[in-house]
């Protein structure tokens, strides 16, 4: 079972990884990934072995809160806002006057406040304010830890304490030395690492946007009729088959299908899409999508998560909780990173206040590195990023299932195309048929009545010409994945498909009619063939930008198709694709995606029917067309909520802008630490510069992450 927990208390990746560690330390929990930018655990557990209350108890014994109710969570962050905006103006108050003696020193105007004054302003922020830092110190202590509330409780109880020591030996061992505190240190620091926490906080919202954006589209209330009478109830109590009316300017509430009236839908918000689409009776439409025109009325044909507005959302939500593979790195170098800077802060005291200056510097220098060094900005470099671009592959159309995917797909060196309904409309047209018997009227008949029990698209185009005929009951069915149907219609076996139905003699005959370049279906009965079926199914228009695009990316296009040979060849010359596979059956397209892995490395595949979903799934990646099954959208890393193939390029596109961010984000942050804890050392950062800095190096790692909104697609 899997379920997602909201976390309260996390502030660093070395929160994250004491509660990765916790519980998966549990036998029954198989799987535990903490997101530091969503504050939610997505955990794998076996429910007959372990509960809920369990779960959320090991969560609390790690030093955090665990929720499940993501209104609690969101009364409750919204609370900790309002508190920490509370916070950080008394503790600017108490600070402000503690510091304003420092910044008048180069007028040369020297004015200082009583020691006393300053002890109860300098409390009041350490003790009062900065009591969460001490709390969630302990509780990492008590895991055996560390996080950054340990080094900023660590560095500004130095600075405090060593202030305090000083008005003493003034008082007691040499009243005439001059007073020098740090009070204004302490202060400073925890009132800068509070409003950066609080930046990071609003910062981190706007990573969210996308899913909240989404979660917008369902309206609270619709209108619901009943026996002609309207009656307006909560979203939650409409059930199946209710009839429900929807007025102009208003959102589509639920997926169903249009029973009366016409509107132009605006589903920009769940395809990409700018265009309205022109919706009338018969038609599906999306709940999610906003009605521009009049008034209709609909039948709910989906409710809850079966809808594709729920399925969007759950997307981009497990995309965004799930941890990139080069996040594993990150985890490892942030395990150790506490314990590493209070073992770099302990060597320089030591190596200070022997070698090079005296205690009290020395005590400076080191309370330097501890505020200095920020676990936040390793924490934050990659989920933020993730969530970001998901977001914004989201708003055009683009659903990324994990973050793998994201970080994977700007590695692709080839990409294998299914050819019907992938690079073709997948609207095959019945052009013609030649009659082998001269009863052609029982000829269509007996198509008609077996293509009705086939979901493959030539049979669409079959009924779709045959539409006025009445058929005839099926006695047996036989489905042959790639080949055919073999069906017993009034004591009699007939047989409908591809060439392979033939003996050797009649396939060279068929074969040459194949070199036109159409697709053929043979329809037989036990003795000789009735009627012979010539498709053609046009090129999408946006297929050669997508191939232009893919060679300007250095990526090579392969087709696969279950087609002829002649049929694939004539669609590979128009596009320019050079290399191609026809004649494949579905168990076989596996296989030819291993051998292009092993040619290629990283290999994608693009399909839309249940054939195609092993594929999808063999592939690096798989994309998938929404326009198909939900078996292939399954089986895909990547959806496509539209039929435009630009979206392949544009999924790439954002993948490398994605990974490029990560690559920054990781960068400035390693940097920012290699040169910042050194200058510390050196005593070459006062302790509230040191604070500064590492209250801005996690939101200057956000905000980066931010930029990825610019980002603008092709299609």
């Amino acid at each position: 079972m899997k379920t997602s927990i909201d976390i309260q208390g996390m502030t660093c990746a070395s929160c994250v990884r004491r509660v990765e560690r916790n519980l998966s330390k549990n036998p029954y929990i198989s799987t535990s990934l903490v997101n530091l930018a969503t504050e939610k655990a997505n955990i794998d557990f076996d429910e007959n072995k372990i509960d809920i209350n369990s779960i959320l108890k090991i969560i609390e014994e790690a030093g955090f809160k665990g929720s499940l109710d993501p209104h609690e969570t969101a009364k409750r962050k919204k609370q900790e806002l309002y508190q920490a905006k509370k916070e950080i103006i008394i503790a600017t108050l108490c600070t402000l006057p503690l510091t304003i003696p420092m910044f008048l020193m180069p007028f040369q105007i020297h004015f200082s406040i009583h020691w006393s004054v300053q002890i109860i302003l300098a409390s009041i922020v350490q003790f009062y304010i900065g009591k969460k830092f001490y709390v969630s110190a302990l509780k990492a202590l008590k895991d055996k830890t560390g996080n950054m509330e340990t080094l900023v409780a660590l560095g500004t109880s130095s600075a405090y304490l060593l202030s305090i020591y000083l008005i003493i030996k003034k008082i007691y061992l040499d009243p005439t030395q001059p007073l020098h505190l740090y009070f204004e240190g302490s202060a400073m620091v925890i009132t800068l690492v509070l409003l950066g926490k609080y930046l990071e906080t609003k910062a981190k919202a706007q990573t969210t946007e996308a899913i909240s954006s989404l979660q917008k589209l369902r309206p609270s209330t619709v209108m619901r009729i009943n026996d002609n009478e309207f009656e307006e109830i909560e979203l939650a109590q409409v059930n199946l088959n209710d009839i429900l009316l929807v007025k102009p300017g208003n959102t589509v509430p639920l997926d169903g299908e249009i029973i009366e009236g016409k509107a132009h839908l605006d589903e920009s918000m769940l395809t990409g899409e700018s265009k309205n689409k022109m919706k009338s009776i018969g038609d599906q439409v999306i709940g999610g999508s906003i009605n521009n025109e009049s008034s209709f009325k609909m039948r709910v044909n989906k409710l809850g998560a079966n809808t594709i507005l729920s399925k969007l959302i759950k997307m981009v939500e497990d995309a965004q909780a799930q941890k990139a593979p080069i996040q594993k790195t990150v985890d490892k170098i942030s395990s150790v990173f506490v314990p590493t800077i209070i073992v770099i802060a302990i060597a320089t005291f030591i190596i200070n206040s022997q070698f090079f200056t005296n205690i009290e510097q020395a005590i400076i220098n080191a309370i330097s590195v501890l505020v200095i060094a920020c676990p936040c900005a390793l924490g934050l470099a990659t989920p933020t990023s993730i969530m970001v671009g998901t977001g914004q592959a989201a708003k055009v159309g683009i659903l990324i299932k994990n973050s793998t995917a994201l970080e994977q797909t700007h590695h692709l060196k080839a990409i294998a195309f299914d050819k019907t309904g992938t690079i073709t409309e997948g609207k095959p047209k019945l052009d013609y048929i030649e009659y082998m018997d001269n009863d052609q009227s029982k000829i269509n008949t007996i198509l008609k009545s077996i293509q009705e029990h086939s979901e493959h698209p030539l049979a669409k185009a079959v009924i779709d010409k045959f539409s006025d005929i009445s058929s005839i009951k099926i006695q047996e069915t036989t489905v042959h994945k790639g080949i055919g149907i073999e069906v017993k219609l009034d004591n009699k076996k007939y047989s409908l498909g591809s060439k392979n139905f033939l003996s050797p003699q009649e396939k060279n005959e068929i074969e040459l009619l194949e070199k036109g370049g159409e697709t053929i279906s043979i329809l037989k009965d036990e003795q000789k063939t009735l009627a012979i079926l010539h498709f053609s199914d046009q090129i999408k228009e946006n297929a050669p930008l997508l191939l232009a695009e893919l060679k300007r990316l250095h990526i090579t296009p392969i087709m696969i198709t279950g087609d002829n040979f002649y049929a694939a060849q004539t669609v590979a010359k128009k596009l320019g694709i050079e290399e191609f596979k026809a004649e494949v059956l579905p168990e076989e397209k596996v296989q030819v995606i291993n051998e292009l892995k092993q040619k290629f490395s990283h290999v994608a595949m693009v399909g839309d029917g249940i054939n195609d979903a092993p594929a999808l799934a063999a592939a690096d990646i798989g994309f998938a067309m929404s326009t198909g099954t939900d078996v292939a959208m399954n089986a895909a890393g990547v959806t496509l909520m539209r039929g435009n193939l630009v979206l392949i390029s544009d999924a790439i596109s954002i993948s490398k802008a994605t990974y490029n961010k990560i690559t920054q984000n990781l960068f400035w942050a390693f940097i920012y630490n290699i040169i910042a804890i050194p200058l510390a050392a050196s005593g070459k950062l006062n302790p509230m510069i040191a604070g500064a800095a590492m209250a801005l190096s996690s939101v200057s790692v956000i905000s980066n992450s931010l930029l990825l909104r610019l980002w603008k697609p092709r299609s």
